[in-house]
């Protein structure tokens, strides 16, 4: 199965912006895949076609432009200006902006754009295992529910297919009467089988309890590791 790759979007008029940008990115696993869009078009943004923005601020009204488009996107960004009498690195909601500097530039963006994919990569793991395991909670608090009805339902089955053979065994009732219990005992039967098939939840949510108290163990074992 294909894994899927972040997207960066690379906001430069300057193609040297993007290659040196891209050229330094850090190796190690699978890099993502690079747009690049002129900044002019910051304001088309949506956050549902990229994981994080690296924008390029040539002067202080572009810059507050894309701090406005890109607060107003959501999504992880990084802002490199080179306002000298501005700070070196500050953060405004999502997005980190940095001082363009002989020493800073390409490699403090590449290595903070990484670190932030990442963490959202993690991020998204932990907030996908949550949703799992809500679902799992879920479906096993239905099963508990349906093994309890199976109990209650299957003595209430066990009552009716009794006085419906003491029916039948009783003498001189009429034959509508010896039909209708006939009737009520081969249903009561037919409801039997079917509550016999949930039986089976009970084992199961046994075995899904024992593996969960397996994974609890060794997650607190790999924590204290």
């Amino acid at each position: 199965m294909k894994l899927h790759r972040p997207t960066v979007l690379i906001l430069s008029s300057d193609p040297a912006f993007s290659r040196e940008l891209t050229e330094s990115w850090p190796e190690g696993g699978e890099a993502p895949e690079f747009v690049l869009l002129e900044e002019d078009l910051c304001r088309e943004l949506r956050r549902d076609t990229y994981e994080l923005a690296i924008a390029e601020a040539i002067n202080p009204e572009k810059r507050a432009n894309l701090r406005q488009a890109l607060a107003a996107a959501g999504k992880p960004a990084i802002v490199v200006h080179s306002d000298t009498d501005d700070d070196s690195f500050s953060i405004h909601g999502p997005i980190l902006e940095l001082r363009r500097g002989l020493q800073s530039w390409p490699g403090m963006p590449a290595l903070l754009g990484r670190e932030i994919l990442r963490r959202a990569h993690a991020d998204s793991r932990a907030s996908e295992s949550d949703r799992l395991h809500a679902a799992a909670n879920a479906e096993a608090t239905l099963g508990r529910y349906m093994v309890e009805m199976y109990h209650t339902v299957n003595n209430a089955l066990t009552s009716v297919l009794g006085n419906a053979e003491l029916l039948l065994l009783e003498p001189g009732l009429p034959a509508t009467v010896l039909a209708q219990a006939d009737t009520i005992r081969n249903m009561a039967l037919r409801l039997h089988e079917v509550f016999q098939r949930f039986s089976s939840i009970e084992k199961e949510l046994s075995v899904v309890a024992r593996e969960s108290g397996k994974s609890a163990l060794a997650r607190a074992a790999s924590s204290e590791s």
